[in-house]
């Protein structure tokens, strides 16, 4: 199928937290912004900016060239195109982006339907959470038609500082579960690695910057202190939580052999709020000195 090429107006429904700040970063951009929300209140995200408020998802829909998605799982994502009428207001040869992160299986099935209609779906779920929306420099992780995904890039460009196609539709998702528990494994050799450290007298605050800039480093470990407070980590570990058992049950269903993986990445989210109070106790005592 053919997508049009000319993405001049883009559709935005959700937002929320992380939602907000990227389309912030489209009203500023070239492109018209057209937004629609469940709630008028959710509208002051885009307040003094410009922008076109819809009374509904699917008159937003009909009007747009492409319609974003930044919903919280895949029932919400149903509801707006099937109750919502999203799908059915699109025009044949328009882009429909789930930014996301969902099951890769529902992916497919998702752009499948769509493309019955003349409509291309991308599968584009973000890594960088609230404080990477905000600073435009979000990751976009995206599966489905080439030709789509090269019509969409400018609009992921307005907040993204990498974006990465991934292949056919689920694959976008597929990455993103990956990277998930990638996060959530690297977070468990953190909490081990600074229990050690701290009970056998290292400066963890030291530490943690010299993992800067060395082999043992990792974006998870820069965010500790950082984006992960201990007065945050109790709500992270509620949504790494739920992230694993994503990347389980998406990527079981695709056949992998996930239990090892599940187990550490668990295991990481349950030591969060103890590995965060290790490095803020040693930025605190830092401070002091």
């Amino acid at each position: 199928m053919t997508t049009s090429t000319a993405v001049r107006t883009v559709g935005f429904i959700g937002l929320g937290d992380q939602g907000a700040p990227m389309a912030r970063a489209l009203a500023d951009s070239r492109f018209d912004l057209h937004v629609w929300a469940r709630r008028s209140a959710s509208l002051d995200a885009v307040a003094g900016r410009p922008h076109t408020v819809h009374d509904s998802a699917a008159s937003l829909a009909a009007a747009s060239d492409i319609v974003l998605l930044v919903l919280r799982d895949d029932d919400d994502v149903d509801g707006v195109l099937e109750e919502g009428g999203v799908l059915a207001a699109m025009r044949p040869g328009s882009i429909l982006v789930n930014h996301g992160t969902g099951d890769p299986q529902r992916a497919q099935l998702m752009a499948t339907h769509a493309a019955e209609l003349g409509i291309a779906m991308l599968d584009a779920p973000v890594s960088g959470g609230g404080p990477g929306a905000e600073a435009r420099t979000l990751t976009t992780i995206v599966g489905g038609a080439r030709d789509a995904f090269d019509s969409a890039l400018a609009v992921f460009d307005t907040f993204s500082s990498a974006v990465v196609f991934m292949g056919a539709s689920g694959a976008g998702q597929q990455a993103k579960l990956l990277n998930n528990a990638l996060t959530m494994t690297n977070l468990k050799n953190a909490e081990d690695v600074f229990a050690i450290a701290d009970g056998t007298g290292v400066d963890v605050a030291a530490f943690q910057r010299l993992l800067a800039t060395s082999s043992g480093g990792s974006f998870v470990i820069q965010a500790l202190g950082n984006q992960i407070t201990p007065d945050i980590a109790p709500h992270l570990q509620v949504l790494m939580r739920k992230d694993i058992e994503h990347f389980a049950e998406g990527l079981g269903r695709l056949g992998a052999d996930v239990a090892s993986v599940r187990d550490r990445g668990l295991e990481g989210a349950e030591g969060l709020a103890a590995v965060a109070e290790i490095v803020d106790r040693s930025r605190t005592a830092g401070d002091v000195a």
